[in-house]
């Protein structure tokens, strides 16, 4: 066999296995596998939420999944490790399965998908985009596009920055796609620099000592109901409604 087409079976083998096990340790809140070929066998790292879950009670889990990786996918004397993942809304793969479960058990797509998108921008994400395609309303297919934060879409930056995922859930509608990319600050370019937003600040007289000293406006509260509805105004008018981002997607 040539050396192409070896490439091209391992490249195959290795999206049955992802799939493989995607859904055999759904549960555990499986992330990704890395598998290196060692003089002794073949190394398989999993990474999941919930490595317990994998293991199995006195380790009757994971002796299954490696005769199974061994019998079905040809891998010789695989090791498997597991590891646990930190931060699991950082994770593209483990958000693209808690989307399609909630897609699943009847979630409407839109509430699912700006849910998700505040959960990975709650836990520390630079930027998120999500986008969800299929007969989502209809009988036509169509897609929405959702995007919070920074992120870096095209460039060798993006490749180093950005990780990606890609589901698919079946519905009574029909299939829906789910993909999410996700921009992590840890991984960002050191010659760049991340501007982040400073706090208007404005001069107040402190009551207790009499001097004036500088206020964000955080920190600024409303003295009378006029002003609360006059800052409320003010942010109302910078939220960005649903219905008007979908007018721009028709």
């Amino acid at each position: 066999m040539s050396a192409v087409k070896n490439v091209i079976k391992d490249n195959y083998n290795m999206m049955l296995l992802k799939d493989y096990l995607r859904e055999q340790i759904k549960e555990a809140g499986f992330s990704h596998a890395e598998i290196s070929k060692t003089p002794t066998g073949t190394r398989v790292s999993l990474h999941v939420t919930r490595p317990g879950i994998v293991i199995g009670r006195k380790g009757v889990g994971i002796r299954e999944l490696t005769e199974k990786l061994a019998s079905d996918f040809e891998l010789k004397n695989p090791q498997i490790s597991v590891v646990e993942i930190d931060k699991p809304e950082l994770s593209p793969s483990v958000m693209c399965n808690r989307m399609a479960a909630h897609l699943e058990r009847g979630t409407a797509f839109r509430r699912a998908t700006m849910w998700t998108l505040q959960q990975i921008m709650n836990n520390g994400a630079m930027g998120v985009q999500i986008t969800i395609s299929g007969k989502l309303r209809g009988d036509r297919s169509a897609f929405e596009k959702h995007t919070a934060g920074i992120l870096p879409r095209a460039g060798h930056h993006a490749d180093v920055i950005v990780a990606e995922d890609i589901a698919h859930v079946k519905t009574a509608m029909g299939l829906i796609g789910i993909r999410i990319r996700i921009a992590r600050k840890e991984k960002f370019v050191p010659e760049f620099e991340l501007k982040t937003s400073k706090a208007k600040k404005h001069q107040v007289k402190d009551e207790l000592t009499g001097k004036m000293r500088d206020e964000t406006a955080a920190e600024k509260k409303a003295r009378t109901e006029s002003e609360q509805i006059a800052m409320e105004e003010e942010k109302i008018k910078e939220m960005e409604l649903l219905d008007e981002e979908e007018e721009k997607l028709k």
